[in-house]
């Protein structure tokens, strides 16, 4: 992997002043769909690893070293730059600091760490912060943990659409003050609340779980946003493809009148089977 350049092919995003739409990846054939149809970015997000290594709910179920995995063989697939959501750093500031340290090590170019209290406290009822002290210390350890300079470290809050916008811009200038290359913001929803955060925040700003609103990426880029998520259809398009082909089998339809089945063309083109065809002649016989 050549990790020096993917990433400083998104710092230059972040650096730019355009708008891109990641394409969310789970796995190294969706990360190759994903370069190989132009995206200048993959997104690798907590809910699709828990999805795709346990198949369980986003709820922090999740270890680092099963997300960190599932990152490293993704970013080994192909050369697309990976942006993960390493959602709490899975503990405090310490862990937090490994777990920079893990994903630098698997490959990825951006990483996000947000200030939600993880995993959910015993008789939670709604949404639960951490002291902007305590989410600060995340912030520093998360950039001790750096040895790649050019690995972008996005510090993450979900504060604006719980607490409002005043809270996510305070949240966000103190962790800028700790250093860090960006700010996520999840749950933005509409164009005043962005606007609000665009007069506020002198930093790239990462979007995801935005509202219709939010759509634009001329507009986006205006305000400062340089990577916009789109969610996570991909896999759950897959998931209903799985679904229906299975229980059309089930149900007697035969294989060769199934619908929506890759062709051998596609299959060899996201396996790289013409690569690995070229490396056994070459090195097995």
């Amino acid at each position: 992997m050549n990790t020096h350049t993917r990433r400083r092919k998104l710092r230059a995003i972040f650096n730019g002043d355009r708008c891109v739409h990641p394409g969310s990846v789970y796995d190294p054939i969706s990360a190759r769909v994903a370069e190989d149809l132009g995206f200048e970015a993959g997104m690798f997000a907590g809910s699709t690893a828990s999805l795709t290594v346990l198949g369980a709910p986003d709820i922090i179920v999740l270890t680092l070293t099963e997300f960190a995995d599932q990152a490293q063989r993704i970013c080994r697939a192909g050369e697309l730059p990976l942006i993960v959501d390493a959602d709490h750093g899975y503990g405090n500031a310490l862990n937090v600091k490994r777990c920079v340290e893990e994903l630098e090590t698997a490959g990825v170019a951006c990483l996000t760490i947000e200030d939600t209290s993880l995993p959910k406290r015993f008789g939670a009822k709604r949404t639960e912060f951490l002291t902007l002290e305590e989410g600060v210390g995340k912030m520093k350890a998360a950039l001790a943990g750096r040895q790649d300079p050019d690995l972008i470290v996005l510090g993450r809050t979900s504060a604006v659409g719980v607490n409002g916008v005043e809270d996510g811009i305070r949240r966000a200038r103190a962790y800028l003050d700790a250093g860090v290359d960006g700010i996520m913001f999840v749950g933005v929803k509409t164009r005043p609340e962005l606007d609000a955060i665009a007069a506020e925040i002198d930093a790239p700003i990462m979007l995801g779980g935005s509202g219709a609103e939010l759509q634009e990426r001329d507009y986006l880029a205006q305000c400062g946003v340089r990577i916009s998520l789109q969610g996570h259809q991909p896999f759950m398009a897959a998931v209903q493809a799985m679904h229906d082909t299975l229980k059309a089998l089930r149900d007697g339809t035969p294989p060769a009148e199934l619908k929506g089945v890759a062709s051998a063309e596609l299959m060899n083109q996201v396996t790289r089977d013409e690569q690995y065809q070229a490396w056994q002649d070459e090195f097995l016989t």
